[in-house]
Formats: C-alpha cells, sequence, structure tokens
C-alpha cells in the first residue's frame, strides 16, 4: 500500500512539505531575534510603527480586556495593548522562543510584568480552552503559519462571543506599477540591509518572498469570513503595502 504523497505549502517561492514549515520558519527567526525590532525599522523606514498605532486605533482596547496576541514576538502590540486599555491582561505567544525572550528583556516588560504572560505555541494548535479572550491579534505572522485558514479557525474558537480579531500584514499594491517599484525595493534593498544589520541575508530573502505569496485583502477576507467571523472587513495602510482585517465573533 503506498503513503499518500504529503500536502506541499511555501516557504517564500520555494514548495515545500508542510511538515518543514514550521522548522523553517522557526530558524528565520532564531537568526534574527536579537535584530528583530532594528529591522522592523529598517525595512518599513519606521512606518510600520504608524500602521501598529492605525491598528490601536481602530482595535479600541477596553480596560480590563484580555490579549492573545499570536506570532507576538517581542511584544510590540501587547505593550501598545496594554497601555491603550490602561488596565487588562496579554499573552504574548510565538512559536520561536528567543523572540520572546528578547521581549521580555525589553523595559516594557518589567514595567507591565504582572499583565503579561509569554508562552511558547503555535497558532494552528493554540494551548487554551475555548471561548478565553476578548480580543486575538497576530501581526506581521500569519503568512508565516503553514495553513493560515487553521489558525483562522483556532482565533474564533478561543475567542469569547464577542470578541474581536486584528490581522495586521503585509499585503498588495493596487496599481501594477506601484507593486513593480515596490517589489525593486523589497527585493534588492531588504535582504541587503537584513545581510548588513544582522549578517542574515537569507532570512531577508525569505520574508520578502513571503510577502509575495500571501493572498491579496480579498482572498484573505473571504478566509476570515470562513473562520466563521462576522462583519468583517479591511482597511488598507500605505496604500495597500500594509492592511488590517477585522472580524467579531457574534
Amino acid at each position: 500500500m503506498t503513503e499518500s504523497p504529503e500536502n506541499k505549502t511555501h516557504f517564500g517561492f520555494a514548495d515545500i512539505p508542510e511538515s518543514e514549515k514550521a522548522g523553517r520558519v522557526q530558524g528565520v527567526f532564531n537568526s534574527v531575534a536579537s535584530k528583530y525590532d532594528v529591522m522592523n525599522d529598517v525595512m518599513s523606514v519606521g512606518i510600520h510603527r504608524v500602521w501598529k498605532e492605525a491598528m490601536m486605533d481602530w482595535l479600541a482596547p477596553r480596560p480590563g480586556q484580555k490579549l492573545l496576541d499570536v506570532a507576538g514576538g517581542t511584544g510590540d502590540i501587547s505593550f501598545k495593548f496594554l497601555k491603550r486599555a490602561g488596565h487588562g491582561h496579554a499573552t504574548v505567544l510565538d512559536l520561536t522562543e528567543p523572540m520572546l525572550i528578547e521581549g521580555r528583556k525589553r523595559a516594557e516588560a518589567e514595567a507591565m510584568q504582572d499583565s503579561l504572560d509569554w508562552v511558547v505555541g503555535d497558532a494552528m494548535a493554540l494551548p487554551f480552552d475555548d471561548n478565553t479572550f476578548d480580543v486575538y491579534t497576530i501581526s506581521f505572522g500569519i503568512r508565516n503559519v503553514t495553513r493560515p485558514q487553521d489558525a483562522l479557525n483556532e482565533a474564533y474558537r478561543v475567542l469569547k462571543p464577542g470578541g474581536r480579531l486584528m490581522v495586521l500584514e503585509f499585503s498588495q499594491l493596487p496599481n501594477e506599477g506601484m507593486q513593480k517599484l515596490y517589489d525593486l525595493y523589497s527585493f534588492n534593498v531588504i535582504p541587503a540591509m537584513g545581510q548588513l544589520i544582522a549578517n542574515d541575508r537569507d532570512s531577508y530573502q525569505y520574508l520578502v518572498e513571503s510577502i509575495r505569496k500571501f493572498p491579496d485583502q480579498d482572498t484573505f477576507l473571504s478566509m476570515v469570513r470562513a473562520a466563521g467571523f462576522e462583519n468583517a472587513k479591511y482597511r488598507n495602510l500605505s496604500m495597500g503595502i500594509a492592511c488590517l482585517h477585522s472580524g467579531w465573533k457574534i
């Protein structure tokens, strides 16, 4: 009896067995963890900070809410959420422990330690009970998940009724000429800066390729709806270089 072939997924522009992707993604972020925040500033010319504030504006955190920040890395979104909420609790979950270790070193983490948990875990199999969190966020992380639909399904499961999903991710520019110019920058400048700052060209080459492989705004919106979320919609940021998707568990 022959074994059925394993499902394939993409790792950047390469097609690989699904079973290999998580390990490869861990390798990327293990490599760049210590320089991740610096490289975010370089890659986006600091604009990622504006995008994250726009995310908080739309999210409008409220006092006492419980946040699950998946692929939360060094804690950026959780820190912003807790500051906006005034008081509450944030759980930062990431597949890559070195990213969480870097986050715990930050001054904000020490100041907010009573309101923070740091958990190593998989977005496709969250180690939490149903109906646990008020808010689920994932920022620049869902394109690295082996099966993004599974991650969205898990988000729906762990949110309480009335809970909110918000996804911040790189996306596609609606104008072909502008997209070509952006691609020229992405493929020529970002890997070179990764080599210069983090001594790691390959990881940043992967990150650029992973952006191009991610579904466009409307396709991803249909995935959010397929997970069960209602009142789902999106907002483009910087003309579509990044995009916010929102949905509610009703």
